[in-house]
């Protein structure tokens, strides 16, 4: 006798099948246009902003980048069998610069925020940070808190289109806001008496404590905001992402992250 099968069962154990299994195209898209990529043409092209010591600078004389980001972005291309090309973009333009495919990653102490992560993807969080105050050391005790600092009195500077500037617009409304274009500079505004105060990571004010005597992180220890920074990646690109997360787990266990972190900020 034959066997028959309904083709009510058959339908159903087509549709399990098709849920279950991963499209094949978006695999492959995926695979094909990002890690695949990038070990084909050879080169791990990254946007950085070249601004943000200590993690990406780059040295506009001998057109050479440096920093944290830079000796771990070499790292991670290594780590492929290819090389690294720095891609030089802005706070402003980073997210444009990036959704339209100058680059596959975006280094450079970038920190991860909700808006950003609506149009890409981030890698895990490879370090804990926040925002923290600069200003002159005879100042230190005069801004404590965001309501010391949000007042008519105080000229609060900042750089252009990143997270600084949105945390100081979110943050004070009595305060002057100074937007000052060159990130590079912009600490030497503050000790010129052309600004009292800048908000800005704190791993960053306490190395710009160090390379500018008569400036003082406050309280680095304690930020005013929560903030984490990771690698941008490009939306969708799974197996791109999982390889990142992986090489950054392994940095940090090998003790690799900890010797280039320290060779820049101690």
């Amino acid at each position: 006798m034959k066997a028959f099968a309904s083709p009510f069962v058959a339908a159903a154990a087509a549709l399990v099948v098709a849920l279950l299994a991963p499209p094949a195209a978006a695999q492959a898209t995926d695979a094909e246009n990002q890690l695949d990529a990038v070990v084909k043409n050879g080169r791990l092209r990254v946007c950085t902003t070249g601004d943000y010591k200590p993690f990406t600078f780059r040295d506009k004389v001998a057109n050479s980048y440096q920093g944290i980001d830079i000796d771990l972005a070499k790292s991670l291309a290594s780590s492929l069998g290819v090389e690294a090309e720095f891609v030089e973009t802005t706070w402003k333009t980073l997210l444009a610069d990036f959704t339209a495919g100058k680059c596959d990653i975006a280094m450079g102490g970038i920190s991860v925020t909700l808006e950003r992560q609506k149009q890409v993807f981030f890698s895990e969080p490879y370090l804990v940070n926040g925002k923290a105050p600069i200003a002159r050391c005879e100042d230190e005790a005069r801004f404590q808190t965001i309501a010391d600092i949000d007042k008519p009195n105080v000229t609060v500077i900042v750089n252009p289109g990143g997270t600084n500037e949105k945390f100081v617009r979110e943050k004070l409304s009595d305060a002057k806001i100074e937007i000052y274009p060159d990130n590079v500079t912009i600490f030497q505004q503050i000790l010129d008496g052309k600004a009292d105060i800048m908000i800005a990571e704190s791993v960053e004010t306490e190395l710009q404590e160090k390379l500018h005597p008569g400036l003082c992180a406050i309280n680095p220890d304690k930020p005013l905001q929560y903030g984490e920074m990771g690698y941008m990646l490009p939306e969708g690109a799974v197996v791109f992402k999982a390889y990142v997360d992986q090489w950054v787990h392994l940095a940090k266990a090998t003790g690799e992250f900890d010797r280039i972190y320290d060779s820049h900020v101690k």
